[in-house]
């Protein structure tokens, strides 16, 4: 049995009923077949693959907090530190009745390779909690975070491992954490990103995924001499991520038209107005049903086990930026049969495997997440860097700095599939240019 095999089962073997954690890792270990296999021997010796799938540090706890009515509530907490070679842990916290450790796990794992890929000095980690911010008064939502913050504290810090947000962790849920970080420790220290502009926050820290998103999606179509302006996009989710890169997608002449939250989605032929969009999810925290009342020429269609939504649209470039393995083989079918040029993914891993198989099978242009979202996680290393020069950049000096390291990430994704044998397969490449930088570290450091 090959080395990669071999991992694959150890991981299964000793991570059970974790299945999102199993597929993050096969598709990995898949596409670096090419590259472990060359170096079977070395790796083998120093057990590098089995130190990568295995998180240097687990963290659960449980959360207790008081609610409006005052009853006590319980959740778990949890924080995965997976990887620290090349810097300190660095992804993001989630609030959502889904969580647990597998998905955790699976969030951490690709972490490494994400961060990897943006060419800053930051490890892999991943946290989070069942708690669901959604119905929540802001009272509790408070009581909540300062509760989770109360344990998380001992275990970060600004060279050590630095959260941010994520699904359900927005700038009201990092500055009751901030808050709570600072009352205990004492200390104002970049700990966590995605800050408030008035206490240490980056400047385009909030558009940073979306926008990333866009820019790599348009640097791929003109190295394939074709161009975003004009075409028609389809994006799921209605998010931070999925707001940015509508923002940004027409900003580039694109026409968007539809997004999705969790009761349903929006089809707008006249596409989407990001400022109705941006009223609706992020003053009142509403649903969809909302935007189409507001917009004559929107349709609203509730959600339906079974139904496809916005992957059914006609489109040319079709960004997932909801959840993890939204779009599936049918879903894939569907873009195809339509005509779609592109797809980049703008969550994590919102595509199966076997989605992603027919898509590239089918002449696809496709990006993974953990290089199409990875502006998100370079903006925060870019705060990180502001807070520790006690520095604020202008927005343009961000973006700038995001747009360079988008193309980047393009470049070397594209060498890397290049080098190895498998040119335009950009999962592939994503990979192995982001393992490579972390398996060298690694060797570097010894059998820690």
């Amino acid at each position: 049995m090959s080395y990669v095999d071999e991992i694959y089962n150890y991981v299964v073997e000793k991570n059970p009923a974790q299945p999102e954690f199993h597929q993050a890792v096969k598709e990995v270990l898949e596409s670096l077949r090419v590259v472990i296999e060359a170096n079977e021997e070395e790796y083998r010796k120093d057990a590098l693959l089995e130190r990568l799938v295995t998180p240097e540090r687990q963290i659960l706890f449980r959360v207790p907090w008081v609610d409006d009515k005052g009853q006590v509530q319980v959740n778990n907490g949890f924080r995965v530190q997976f990887n620290s070679a090349i810097g300190p842990y660095k992804g993001g916290l989630r609030f959502h009745p889904s969580v647990n450790l597998g998905i955790i796990k699976f969030l951490g794992f690709e972490q490494i390779f994400k961060n990897s890929l943006t060419s800053l000095p930051i490890g892999g980690g991943k946290g989070g909690s069942d708690f669901d911010p959604k119905g929540k008064s802001d009272r509790e939502v408070m009581a909540f975070c300062q509760s989770f913050m109360t344990e998380l504290h001992r275990h970060i810090g600004a060279d050590t491992d630095v959260p941010a947000g994520d699904i359900g962790v927005g700038g009201r849920e990092i500055g009751f954490l901030y808050g709570q970080y600072k009352r205990i420790k004492d200390v104002y220290e970049g700990v966590l990103t995605g800050k408030g502009l008035t206490y240490g926050g980056s400047l385009a820290r909030t558009q940073a995924t979306g926008y990333g998103l866009v820019y790599i999606t348009q640097e791929l179509l003109k190295d394939h001499n074709n161009d975003l302006a004009g075409k028609t996009v389809v994006v799921s989710g209605a998010g931070n991520v999925a707001i940015y890169a509508i923002e940004k997608a027409q900003q580039l002449g694109a026409k968007v038209v539809t997004c999705s939250d969790s009761t349903g989605w929006i089809y707008d032929p006249e596409g989407i107005d990001v400022a109705l969009l941006k009223e609706v999810k992020e003053v009142k925290r509403a649903r969809l049903s909302e935007y189409a009342a507001a917009r004559k020429s929107a349709e609203y269609h509730e959600k339906k086990n079974g139904e496809h939504g916005v992957w059914n649209v006609k489109c040319d470039v079709a960004l997932p930026c909801a959840t993890q393995n939204e779009l599936d083989l049918d879903d894939a079918k569907a873009l195809v049969a339509n005509g779609v040029v592109a797809v980049c993914e703008g969550a994590n891993m919102p595509s199966t495997i076997e989605a992603t198989k027919y898509l590239q099978d089918n002449g696809v242009l496709f990006i993974c997440g953990k290089a199409s979202n990875a502006g998100g996680v370079a903006t925060s290393a870019l705060e990180m860097s502001q807070n520790s020069e006690r520095l604020s950049w202008t927005f343009e000096e961000v973006d700038n700095k995001l747009q360079g390291i988008m193309v980047n990430i393009y470049k070397s994704i594209s060498e890397a599939a290049k080098k190895y044998g498998k040119e335009g397969d950009y999962v592939a490449g994503a990979n192995i240019a982001g393992f490579l930088k972390v398996a060298e570290a690694m060797k570097a450091q010894g059998i820690v």
